[in-house]
């Protein structure tokens, strides 16, 4: 069954209906994004969820005391280190709590970044935009992901998925779990209630690999 993330929760509404919609993880992103959340807001949300949702915070090259800080007031059980990080950084929390490393498409060749980072306990490959970190809206080649498959690894795929193309790129990649963000918002940092529902009903209603 192909896991389901969805990215740039920004309000306690949104993160409701999606855990709703079948939703697996919610993510939470403390880097500049136009889904930038504050350590108040997320504090808040994390409280009113129900339990058995996986909560992700999603930094980008940020300061472990940062990052510290956020854990402290915030029970995310998972971290996504979204930028060019020391694996040091990574090692500093491994050993309390999941470590999601996003590795930039651009080529086949992006693959080897995922040498730098083998603690790691899984991948999210997102598509390579110049000086754009993510939530690009576009897709790279999806047999990158099914290669990448080759180092043992949850591989998350991410990158331009709507419910349109959805299905398509479950069939081509087969990865352990999916993330969306901008495809099923009304506009950045505000989710729409239709697409929520349109792209996990095509994911739940199609986990088989024709």
């Amino acid at each position: 069954m192909t896991k389901v993330k969805i990215c740039g929760i920004t309000n306690l509404e949104d993160a409701l209906e999606a855990i709703n919609c079948g939703y697996d993880a919610l993510g939470f992103i403390f880097t500049d994004s136009p889904r930038k959340i504050n350590i108040e807001a997320a504090e808040y949300i994390l409280k009113a969820l129900p339990p058995f949702i996986n909560c992700v915070a999603v930094f980008m090259n940020e300061s472990p005391a940062f990052i510290k800080d956020v854990l402290k007031n915030c029970p995310f059980d998972t971290i996504q280190l979204h930028g060019e990080e020391n694996p040091q950084v990574l090692l500093q929390f491994k050993p309390h709590k999941k470590i999601i490393k996003s590795i930039r498409i651009k080529d086949e060749q992006s693959l080897k970044a995922i040498d730098d980072y083998k603690e790691a306990d899984a991948f999210l490959l997102d598509t390579y935009v110049k000086d754009v970190a993510g939530g690009t809206g576009q897709t790279f080649d999806w047999k990158i992901a099914r290669t990448a498959k080759r180092y043992n690894k949850p591989i998350i795929l991410s990158g331009g998925l709507t419910p349109e193309n959805i299905t398509e790129a479950i069939r081509a990649t087969r990865p352990f779990a999916v993330d969306v963000s901008s495809g099923v918002e009304e506009h950045p940092g505000k989710k729409s209630r239709a697409l929520m529902k349109d792209f996990i009903s095509k994911i739940k209603g199609n986990n088989h690999y024709e």
